[in-house]
């Protein structure tokens, strides 16, 4: 009995420790917060002044001016909700010179992320 409830915890934290799959779940979010992440991801767009690839994924540099670091940081909250298979990074530049965002992930991450930011900011290198 014994060793069948610890093979039982086993099997159970292995499939708990399972990666999701890379696909959003909008019904992570109740409605009144998809509607209020999906304005925050519109207006994540317009202050977009570059997007770099990483080997991992994508990060955008944005005009601070246009948006503000608590704007990012609720697009990540509820974006790590219905997405948890990225990584979210945001580094503010010294002097207030930029705001950075990266996403990034395991293997598969960055193939969704040029799909879904394709036509977000110009690539740099």
């Amino acid at each position: 009995m014994f060793l069948n409830n610890v093979l039982t915890a086993v099997l159970m934290a292995a499939a708990a420790s399972a990666p999701s799959p890379i696909a959003c779940n909008l019904k992570a979010l109740p409605p009144a917060v998809r509607a209020h992440h999906a304005a925050l991801s519109e207006k994540l767009r317009a202050p977009a002044i570059s997007r770099q690839e990483l080997p991992d994924g994508i990060a955008f540099k944005l005009n601070p001016a246009m948006m503000k670091l608590v704007e990012v940081a609720d697009w990540v909250d509820a974006e790590r909700r219905c997405c948890p298979f990225l990584d979210f990074h945001i580094t503010l530049e010294r002097e207030g010179a930029g705001l950075q965002l990266a996403l990034t992930g395991r293997q598969g991450v960055k193939e969704f992320l040029r799909s879904d930011f394709a036509k977000v900011a110009p690539v740099t290198k």
